[in-house]
């Protein structure tokens, strides 16, 4: 997995910024179904 460090830093850092406002957008859809309720 380690292969070599990545010079464009910009494009991981995009990249987790995603995945973690998907999982958040997860976390609170899943949120709100529970406390309409």
């Amino acid at each position: 997995m380690s292969s070599k460090p990545e010079p464009n830093l910009s494009g991981t850092i995009v990249a987790v910024f995603i995945v973690a406002s998907v999982i958040i957008g997860m976390w609170g859809s899943i949120f709100l179904l529970f406390s309409s309720r």
